[in-house]
């Protein structure tokens, strides 16, 4: 394999790897946030006590998911020198920028007061201990705002202009303004309160069935869990569907190969089956349901929708002979498995809701069993999710501006990114089994009990 294959499966093992913990800090920490608004704000001196420990209890898990998160994601900036010179000399006019940002508005703001409210729980007031972990939460997801400014260029660049060879930033208000950012960090926040919602009905669901003593405490959690995810579940489903259409104008190529739409029609089917594999025939399996992506798209059943073949024929004119069609096979699969896991939790949603709201999550413990084996579910949807939103920009890495070949560094050898792509996943795979290990064994030894006849 060439150095240029080698560095984008690099890239794409040691973000996957990341991102595994990224959507739980900025999820994790709306929820540990509100968790302890509860704990100030209650008048219950039994729940107060109990609330305070699960503050505690998903505090910690938070802290172990945040170091994690910050290990891995130091390499990422790494890359753009070690393998993608080219990519950082056409694009550190623009996408320095809000990487500095996100590194002076955002981190320093989250790790100056995650250290602030780890360390200040007696040393603070209840209401001002509550404000540092609301600051956290505001500058972990201020934090994302900025990364998806400058992915948002690469997907739809504007407020530029090209000089020298490079691509000069002509307007800050028109980057961080970019149509393409509302969609993008939207959809990222909402999958980020999934993730962290079925984080949290998972750990209770294996406490209410192994540990009696927190089985009350846990409940609770349960539900408010379930219903958090749900919240996160709607939103993602209204800003995923928004997103496409605006897809139909930014990037109808991406847009058309979710579906394998091979032809314009008018109107375009939704397909379940599709014709991934042959360019110019359909085939015999193809499964659709007719008039149904146009009125995803266009909210009523009319509208046509640009087929890829077509749009490989305006891109050649427009940019030059070559391949713009992205892997369609993988793109259509990874749209439909993100979709349909996304279907699956929210059942599991309504269910770990109604039965942490009806308090009788013991009467049905097979559902209790099932939940700790489909943790990964939100991992592997947002995983998918990246793919779509990455792949379907091949095989540009700036849309328009810059392909992916042309990035990469031009002294860079195969042995090179073999030896550090090793290394990158031993270590990686090293450091999640350790925050695995530490977090399972955290939730087994920790106990919360609640306890009406007394006080806790």
């Amino acid at each position: 394999m060439d150095a240029l294959l080698l560095s984008r499966w690099q890239f794409a093992i040691t973000t996957v790897y990341h991102f595994l913990f990224v959507p739980i800090t900025l999820g994790l920490s709306i929820f540990v946030a509100l968790l302890e608004t509860c704990y100030v704000r209650t008048k219950r001196p039994v729940w107060k006590e109990t609330s305070r420990k699960l503050v505690r209890f998903f505090g910690t898990l938070f802290i172990i998911n945040f170091s994690m998160g910050v290990v891995t994601g130091i390499v990422q900036e790494f890359h753009f020198g070690m393998n993608w010179s080219e990519y950082a000399r056409f694009m550190g006019d623009i996408f320095g920028a809000p990487l500095a940002l996100e590194a002076l508005t955002a981190f320093f703001l989250e790790s100056t007061f995650i250290g602030i409210w780890i360390f200040g729980w007696d040393k603070l007031s209840e209401k001002a201990h509550c404000i540092c972990i609301w600051i956290v939460a505001f500058a972990s997801n201020l934090s994302a705002f900025w990364i998806l400014v400058a992915n948002s260029f690469m997907q739809h660049p504007v407020g530029y202009a090209i000089s020298n060879g490079r691509a000069e930033m002509t307007d800050f208000l028109a980057l961080i303004t970019n149509p393409y950012v509302i969609g993008e960090y939207s959809h990222t926040l909402f999958s980020a309160i999934v993730t962290a919602g079925f984080l949290v009905i998972t750990v209770s669901a294996w406490k209410i069935l192994h540990d009696e003593v927190s089985r009350q405490a846990f409940t609770q959690t349960l539900k408010a869990g379930g219903i958090f995810m749900l919240l996160g579940l709607f939103a993602a489903m209204g800003s995923g569907h928004m997103h496409a259409q605006y897809l139909a104008q930014a990037n109808p190529m991406k847009l058309s190969s979710f579906e394998a739409l091979w032809e314009t029609e008018d109107p375009a089917p939704f397909a379940i089956i599709a014709d991934i594999n042959e360019v110019e025939h359909k085939n015999d399996m193809e499964i659709t349901i007719p008039a149904m992506f146009s009125m995803m798209l266009y909210n009523e059943p009319s509208g046509a929708v640009t087929g890829i073949n077509q749009l490989q024929e305006e891109y050649a004119a427009q940019y030059g002979p070559g391949e713009y069609r992205p892997d369609v096979t993988g793109m259509f699969w990874s749209f439909r498995i993100m979709i349909g896991l996304g279907g699956l939790m929210l059942l599991l949603a309504f269910v770990a809701a109604y039965l942490g709201w009806k308090k009788c999550p013991m009467n049905f413990p097979i559902f209790l069993k099932l939940l700790p084996w489909l943790l990964p579910l939100p991992f592997i949807a947002n995983s998918v999710g990246w793919y779509i939103a990455e792949g379907g920009r091949q095989p540009w890495i700036v849309f328009g501006l810059q392909k992916t070949s042309e990035a990469v560094s031009p002294n860079l050898t195969s042995s090179d990114v073999w030896l550090t792509m090793v290394g990158f996943t031993l270590i990686y795979l090293v450091l999640a089994i350790a925050a695995l290990w530490i977090a399972v064994g955290f939730i087994k030894k920790t106990h919360i009990a609640f306890d009406e006849g007394r006080k806790a």
